[in-house]
């Protein structure tokens, strides 16, 4: 099989480029509100479905579904073109919101978010990946700024748009919303993104690697997300779940090793700039996790900020990833991807290190800058990265490694909240004489050291993403 796509260069593309950025965006918008909006409206959605015990799972399986989705649609798209793939994770995104606004009790929501998850998984990478296709390396970073900012919006909207939809209108409405915007952001791909893509012969789908990595994906992230939560570590029910997923992911790198289109080629495992890109998106998925959770928990437990306040300091990362995203072109073009990278790692350290001396008499301003300060690195590091492990790569590829980038930091997010997670519990056990679940109703006193060290352990994660970056080559010669 052989694929060609339309070069980005050309007054013609040029003229269609700004509907599908416009396009792309609104479908990432669609993803990143859809992560925060119904957190504020959990209440009227149990007080409707019932389902209280259940209603984690509305955000587990949603999670679940697109992260294991997303290195499989990155193989489709390379496979049958990007459009294809982007216009059904639309669809299933959308249909999904439809099943979610109609849902008659909690556990059919449940399955409908499902559906969702599994829409998202396509319309984020798939998104990045065409981003890749369309623009040069010059103009990329530029671009991620933008789609970045939109994850920073997101974190306002969403939030206030559910409270708004289920004190005013119904819950509902928070699926409903969806199917407008969704219904153009598809209009648009399907009207204005031309690629062109050539096939010899029926391309092969690895159905023995895509059935493996699902469920070996599935057991793991299932594994690390409910860990210490639902089931303690050392239980059967933890040693089964993470044991099987091991064992299923061997299988998958076995069967990859024969596959004639493997969904996940293994000489991905084996690319200096991929293993750096991917261990970058690793980490920085755990760095996200131990800000988005705890910054808000100290900001209104130990420093005694009201919800709305707490927000806004986390918002600052947010604010500083798009800012140094969009200017991170003129670095690394300048300096090179791993001195752009390494700076970027600096300033994460430099950030973390403002984070781990804040206390019970730090100011929410000063929680705020530290979070902006490293909301700079992470920008200054994730855009080079996506953009060098794309460069590496031709067409053919780009769409496996953006999938696996974006794997690697919902690996990341799910390694966070387990590490994060059993790093509080066991400061607060040693506090109290036994684990606590709840951790928004402890006492200031014993919050603040169970936090103070999670964010230690983000120091420690944002040093070994200067060991990441270290690896990445400064120089590189972009596939096209």
């Amino acid at each position: 099989m052989t694929t060609e796509r339309i070069e980005p260069e050309g007054v013609g593309l040029r003229s269609r480029r700004g509907p599908v950025l416009l396009a792309v965006m609104l479908s990432v918008g669609l993803v990143a509100i859809d992560a925060t909006i119904l957190a504020t409206a959990v209440p009227s959605v149990v007080e409707d479905l019932g389902g209280f015990t259940q209603f984690p799972w509305l955000f587990s399986i949603y999670l679940l579904a697109q992260a294991v989705s997303v290195p499989i649609y990155g193989k489709l798209a390379d496979l049958r073109g990007r459009k294809p793939i982007m216009l059904l994770g639309i669809g299933l995104f959308v249909l999904g919101s439809v099943l979610c606004g109609f849902a008659w009790n909690m556990a059919s929501l449940i399955v409908f978010r499902l559906i969702q998850g599994l829409g998202a998984g396509a319309v984020q990478p798939i998104s990045m990946t065409i981003v890749g296709d369309i623009y040069t390396v010059a103009e990329r970073a530029r671009v991620q700024g933008y789609i970045a900012s939109i994850w920073g919006i997101a974190s306002f909207v969403g939030p206030t748009l559910g409270g708004v939809f289920s004190d005013y209108l119904s819950w509902r409405w928070i699926f409903f919303v969806n199917i407008p915007l969704g219904i153009a952001a598809a209009w648009m791909i399907f009207r204005r993104f031309e690629e062109k893509v050539q096939r010899e012969g029926r391309p092969r789908i690895d159905y023995a690697g895509t059935t493996l990595l699902a469920i070996g994906g599935t057991l793991l992230l299932l594994g690390l997300l409910e860990g210490g939560v639902v089931w303690a570590w050392d239980s059967a029910v933890s040693i089964t779940v993470l044991a099987v997923a091991a064992i299923t992911l061997t299988a998958f790198v076995l069967v990859e090793r024969r596959a004639a289109e493997p969904v996940l080629p293994l000489w991905v495992l084996n690319h200096r700039v991929l293993n750096s890109a991917n261990a970058s998106a690793l980490l920085i998925g755990v760095l996200m996790v131990g800000l988005s959770t705890y910054v808000p928990l100290f900001a209104q437990g130990v420093l005694g900020q009201s919800a709305l306040v707490a927000g806004f300091a986390l918002a600052a990362m947010t604010l500083g990833w798009p800012i140094a995203a969009s200017l991170a072109g003129r670095f690394y073009l300048r300096l090179g991807f791993r001195t752009t990278m390494l700076l970027g790692s600096a300033v994460v350290v430099t950030g973390a290190g403002l984070l781990v001396s804040v206390g019970s008499t730090s100011s929410v301003v000063y929680l705020g800058f530290a979070c902006f300060v490293i909301g700079i690195g992470l920008g200054f590091c994730s855009s080079p990265a996506i953009v060098a492990a794309q460069s590496s790569v031709n067409w053919q590829s780009r769409g496996v490694v953006t999938g696996a980038t974006m794997f690697a930091r919902s690996v990341g997010s799910a390694v966070g909240v387990a590490v994060f997670g059993a790093v509080a519990n066991a400061v607060v056990a040693s506090r109290l004489g036994g684990a606590h679940d709840d951790l928004e109703h402890l006492p200031a006193d014993v919050l603040e050291p169970a936090i103070h060290d999670v964010y230690l352990g983000a120091a420690i994660a944002a040093v070994f993403l200067i060991v990441a970056a270290a690896f990445m080559p400064n120089r590189m010669t972009p596939v096209e």
